[in-house]
């Protein structure tokens, strides 16, 4: 008798596995097509955020990400927070969050929220020219653990929580 495989999910499934990291170039930035791929839809979330009658979860979640895996750079030594606004921009997308959940409504952020998840985010991309490849990869790895532990209730000092009880 087989033993029933449980159906894989996306929810389950990680990006990047070890594989991915040895493939990476440990010398060369992310391939340029990659990068901007990454960026643009990064991009596309902040500017929906910003202005779209109806930005989705998922502008949030690629906004959050992107600066999630800045602080993982930062947190590991690879990088310098150079805008210094990692923290705030954490807690501006957090309290953005919790506002859609409370009002439900849209997810917007403040003026001031645009402003610091911006420069988050363009120090983020000027990174990713930079870096070497693997990194990026080992980053995102990071990042995804640390994300899913999170959700699964295991908190770190410095966590932002996005739903106060």
């Amino acid at each position: 008798m087989s033993r029933k495989k449980k159906p894989h999910t996306k929810a389950q499934a990680y990006t990047y596995n070890w594989a991915h990291v040895l493939m990476a170039s440990p010398t060369e930035p992310m391939p340029e097509a990659t990068r901007t791929h990454h960026l643009s839809k990064i991009w596309q979330a902040l500017a929906s955020i910003e202005a779209a009658p109806h930005p989705t979860n998922e502008d949030w979640r690629l906004c959050s990400d992107a600066v999630n895996y800045m602080e993982t750079l930062v947190r590991g030594g690879v990088c310098q927070d150079a805008s210094g606004l990692i923290t705030d921009a954490i807690e501006a997308l957090a309290l953005a969050f919790k506002r859609s959940l409370q009002a439900g409504g849209t997810i917007r952020l403040s003026g001031q929220g645009i402003q610091i998840v911006r420069a988050v985010l363009e120090d983020y991309a000027r990174v990713l020219e930079t870096i070497p490849n693997r990194q990026a990869v080992l980053t995102h790895m990071k990042t995804e653990r640390r994300v899913r532990e999170y959700l699964t209730g295991k908190r770190r000092p410095p966590d932002v929580e996005l739903i106060a009880a």
